[in-house]
């Protein structure tokens, strides 16, 4: 696993720390660790899923699709952050 630059260098965790254990923890199959780890793993990876689909296929709302989902992600991120520094 690559190792956050953000918390080597400065000591605290970033927006982004959690996703790569997230990720392996849904392969794994354990999909409650996977949302307490890194709760916007449900938000991008329909919003990867649907980008790369849009990129070969052409749906009539795409645009505000994939912006609802960056926007719920973006939020979902920065919640989950400032609940992490809180506790």
């Amino acid at each position: 696993m690559l190792p956050c630059l953000n918390k080597k260098l400065f000591g605290f965790e970033c927006m982004g720390c959690g996703l790569q254990r997230s990720f392996l923890l849904i392969i794994q199959g354990d999909f409650t660790a996977a949302f307490n780890m890194y709760p916007a793993i449900y938000a991008l990876i329909p919003l990867v899923v649907f980008t790369t689909a849009s990129l070969f296929f052409k749906f009539k709302y795409s645009n505000k699709i994939i912006n609802t989902l960056a926007i719920a992600s973006v939020i979902i991120i920065i919640v989950s952050f400032i609940i992490k520094k809180i506790n």
